[in-house]
Protein backbone atom coordinates (compact mmCIF):
# COMPACT_ATOMS: atom_id res chain seq x y z
CA UNK A 1 0.00 0.00 0.00
CA UNK A 2 1.19 3.49 -0.48
CA UNK A 3 -0.12 5.22 2.21
CA UNK A 4 0.36 9.01 0.64
CA UNK A 5 -1.78 7.49 -2.59
CA UNK A 6 -4.43 6.22 -0.25
CA UNK A 7 -4.31 9.94 1.62
CA UNK A 8 -4.88 11.59 -1.53
CA UNK A 9 -8.51 10.10 -1.82
CA UNK A 10 -11.82 10.82 0.12
CA UNK A 11 -11.21 8.07 2.74
CA UNK A 12 -14.19 5.86 4.14
CA UNK A 13 -13.85 4.94 8.22
CA UNK A 14 -13.54 1.31 7.21
CA UNK A 15 -10.18 3.06 4.99
CA UNK A 16 -8.88 5.04 7.71
CA UNK A 17 -8.55 2.03 10.09
CA UNK A 18 -7.31 -0.10 7.09
CA UNK A 19 -4.44 2.91 6.71
CA UNK A 20 -4.34 2.97 10.35
CA UNK A 21 -3.93 -0.58 10.80
CA UNK A 22 -1.07 -0.32 7.81
CA UNK A 23 0.85 2.15 8.68
CA UNK A 24 1.08 1.24 12.75
CA UNK A 25 2.36 -2.12 11.56
CA UNK A 26 6.15 -1.31 11.43
CA UNK A 27 8.00 2.05 12.02
CA UNK A 28 8.82 2.51 8.24
CA UNK A 29 5.37 2.49 7.61
CA UNK A 30 4.71 5.37 10.54
CA UNK A 31 7.23 7.13 9.44
CA UNK A 32 5.53 7.49 6.04
CA UNK A 33 2.45 8.61 7.21
CA UNK A 34 4.25 11.63 9.89
CA UNK A 35 5.60 12.07 6.59
CA UNK A 36 2.53 13.40 5.23
CA UNK A 37 0.58 14.90 8.37
CA UNK A 38 3.54 17.06 7.81
CA UNK A 39 3.07 17.53 4.28
CA UNK A 40 1.71 21.25 2.70
CA UNK A 41 -0.62 19.52 0.69
CA UNK A 42 -3.86 20.40 3.26
CA UNK A 43 -6.04 17.02 1.56
CA UNK A 44 -3.25 14.61 2.74
CA UNK A 45 -2.37 16.07 6.15
CA UNK A 46 -6.21 16.22 7.05
CA UNK A 47 -6.12 12.46 6.08
CA UNK A 48 -3.30 12.05 8.02
CA UNK A 49 -4.65 13.68 10.91
CA UNK A 50 -7.21 11.57 11.16
CA UNK A 51 -5.24 8.56 11.27
CA UNK A 52 -2.71 9.55 13.27
CA UNK A 53 -5.20 10.09 15.64
CA UNK A 54 -6.66 6.53 14.99
CA UNK A 55 -3.52 5.04 15.73
CA UNK A 56 -3.00 6.93 19.31
CA UNK A 57 -5.81 4.24 20.36
CA UNK A 58 -3.86 1.29 18.72
CA UNK A 59 0.01 2.65 19.17
CA UNK A 60 0.44 5.35 21.26
CA UNK A 61 4.08 4.43 21.86
CA UNK A 62 5.04 4.88 17.65
CA UNK A 63 4.40 8.62 18.12
CA UNK A 64 6.53 9.42 20.79
CA UNK A 65 9.52 9.98 18.26
CA UNK A 66 7.31 12.24 16.86
CA UNK A 67 6.78 14.77 19.80
CA UNK A 68 9.90 17.24 18.83
CA UNK A 69 8.73 17.41 15.70
CA UNK A 70 5.35 18.55 16.98
CA UNK A 71 6.55 20.63 19.50
CA UNK A 72 8.92 22.61 16.61
CA UNK A 73 5.46 22.42 14.65
CA UNK A 74 3.52 24.76 17.48
CA UNK A 75 6.92 26.97 18.07
CA UNK A 76 7.71 27.59 14.51
CA UNK A 77 6.94 31.43 13.65
CA UNK A 78 4.80 31.87 10.94
CA UNK A 79 4.17 28.29 10.12
CA UNK A 80 0.71 27.19 8.76
CA UNK A 81 -1.85 27.18 10.62
CA UNK A 82 -3.54 24.06 9.67
CA UNK A 83 0.01 22.46 10.68
CA UNK A 84 -0.15 24.02 14.31
CA UNK A 85 -3.62 23.05 14.95
CA UNK A 86 -3.24 19.83 13.66
CA UNK A 87 -0.05 18.88 16.04
CA UNK A 88 -1.86 20.54 19.07
CA UNK A 89 -4.57 18.21 18.18
CA UNK A 90 -2.29 15.17 18.64
CA UNK A 91 -0.14 17.01 21.39
CA UNK A 92 -3.95 17.06 23.00
CA UNK A 93 -4.10 13.29 23.23
CA UNK A 94 -0.91 12.29 24.26
CA UNK A 95 1.43 12.55 27.58
CA UNK A 96 3.94 15.09 27.03
CA UNK A 97 7.16 14.83 28.00
CA UNK A 98 8.77 17.11 31.04
CA UNK A 99 11.45 18.23 28.95
CA UNK A 100 8.80 20.17 26.88
CA UNK A 101 6.08 21.27 29.68
CA UNK A 102 7.57 25.06 29.90
CA UNK A 103 7.45 25.54 26.11
CA UNK A 104 4.44 23.87 25.40
CA UNK A 105 2.93 26.05 27.85
CA UNK A 106 3.98 29.05 27.07
CA UNK A 107 3.79 28.76 23.42
CA UNK A 108 -0.49 27.99 24.51
CA UNK A 109 -0.89 30.82 26.71
CA UNK A 110 0.46 32.99 23.45
CA UNK A 111 -2.03 31.20 21.18
CA UNK A 112 -5.02 32.14 23.72
CA UNK A 113 -4.03 35.85 24.43
CA UNK A 114 -3.18 36.43 20.99
CA UNK A 115 -7.04 37.50 19.43
CA UNK A 116 -5.42 36.75 15.72
CA UNK A 117 -5.41 32.70 16.48
CA UNK A 118 -8.03 30.40 15.45
CA UNK A 119 -10.36 29.11 17.45
CA UNK A 120 -9.50 25.13 16.93
CA UNK A 121 -5.53 26.41 17.61
CA UNK A 122 -6.72 28.62 20.97
CA UNK A 123 -9.46 25.23 22.17
CA UNK A 124 -6.71 22.75 21.34
CA UNK A 125 -4.48 24.74 23.48
CA UNK A 126 -7.00 25.46 26.41
CA UNK A 127 -7.18 21.47 27.14
CA UNK A 128 -3.11 21.24 26.74
CA UNK A 129 -2.60 24.11 29.39
CA UNK A 130 -5.61 22.57 31.71
CA UNK A 131 -3.82 19.13 31.50
CA UNK A 132 -0.37 20.47 32.41
CA UNK A 133 -2.20 22.78 34.99
CA UNK A 134 -3.43 19.01 36.86
CA UNK A 135 0.69 18.91 37.17
CA UNK A 136 1.52 22.31 37.92
CA UNK A 137 -1.38 23.70 40.16
CA UNK A 138 0.08 26.95 39.95
CA UNK A 139 -0.87 27.46 36.71
CA UNK A 140 -4.86 27.20 37.48
CA UNK A 141 -5.77 30.40 38.45
CA UNK A 142 -3.56 32.34 35.50
CA UNK A 143 -5.56 29.83 33.30
CA UNK A 144 -8.75 30.23 34.86
CA UNK A 145 -8.56 34.59 34.67
CA UNK A 146 -7.49 34.12 30.91
CA UNK A 147 -10.72 32.33 30.42
CA UNK A 148 -12.71 34.73 32.18
CA UNK A 149 -11.11 37.20 30.97
CA UNK A 150 -11.96 36.42 27.36
CA UNK A 151 -15.22 35.35 28.01
CA UNK A 152 -16.84 38.47 26.32
CA UNK A 153 -15.07 38.57 22.82
CA UNK A 154 -14.61 34.87 22.46
CA UNK A 155 -16.40 32.49 19.95
CA UNK A 156 -19.01 30.00 21.51
CA UNK A 157 -16.73 26.88 20.58
CA UNK A 158 -14.47 28.79 22.85
CA UNK A 159 -16.85 29.26 25.56
CA UNK A 160 -17.99 25.96 25.38
CA UNK A 161 -14.44 24.48 26.26
CA UNK A 162 -13.58 27.47 28.83
CA UNK A 163 -16.62 26.36 30.70
CA UNK A 164 -15.63 22.84 31.00
CA UNK A 165 -11.87 23.31 32.08
CA UNK A 166 -13.77 25.95 34.23
CA UNK A 167 -15.71 23.27 35.91
CA UNK A 168 -12.49 20.79 35.72
CA UNK A 169 -10.98 23.57 38.09
CA UNK A 170 -13.65 23.87 40.04
CA UNK A 171 -13.84 20.66 40.67
CA UNK A 172 -10.20 19.64 41.31
CA UNK A 173 -10.20 22.91 44.37
CA UNK A 174 -13.27 21.09 46.09
CA UNK A 175 -11.44 17.63 46.03
CA UNK A 176 -8.72 19.57 48.06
Amino acid sequence: MNIREELERELTKNQILTITEYACSTTTRFRKLMDCFFDPYHRIVLNATWIVTQSLELHKEMLVPYIPVLVAQITKPNNAEHLIRNSLRILELIEIPEAFHGLIMNTCFGFIEDPKTAIAIKAYALTIIFHLSLIYPEIQDELKCIIEEKWDNETPAFKSRGRKILAQINKSRKKK
